[in-house]
């Protein structure tokens, strides 16, 4: 079973896929932003294409666990990824997402040059990764 995931941002969404086993999780892609429509059909042609049997959409929470401003743009996302495709969709708590990809491509010695420019879809592979091994402990 093939999962994708998405890091859903105002200027750029980032997407990982994890492999058959929903085990690990790769970086796929960045989809600039269009429109929510438009962003939206664009991540169900990627779930297409790759076979995806599930879309986890990363969602991020405030102090009091309520969707914060991003958290919510991500909520109308889903929705709209829901009109676009039969393919299941799970919102998944991707709070300090970007921040742990930064710091793990710190810890694996990735140049700062290198790592200059765009998280989303380092993001995207946090997001999936946590989510996939949440699923595995709570078997």
């Amino acid at each position: 079973m093939r999962i994708l995931a998405v890091d859903h941002g105002e200027k750029r969404i980032g997407t990982a896929l994890s492999d058959e086993t929903a085990t690990i999780a790769t970086p796929l892609k960045v989809v600039e932003h269009v429109s929510r429509a438009i962003d939206a059909a664009q991540v169900a042609d990627l779930a297409l294409q790759n076979n995806v049997s599930l879309i986890v959409v990363g969602q991020s929470f405030d102090d009091d666990g309520n969707p914060n401003p991003a958290g919510r743009r991500a909520g109308r996302f889903a929705d709209e990824l829901k009109n676009q495709t039969n393919i299941p969709i799970e919102l998944w708590d991707e709070s300090f997402s970007t921040q742990d990809a930064r710091a793990a491509r710190i810890e694996l010695g990735v140049s700062r040059k290198k790592r200059a420019g765009h998280q989303d879809v380092f993001a995207a592979v946090v997001i999936l990764q946590s989510y996939l091994e949440a699923r595995r402990e709570s078997k």
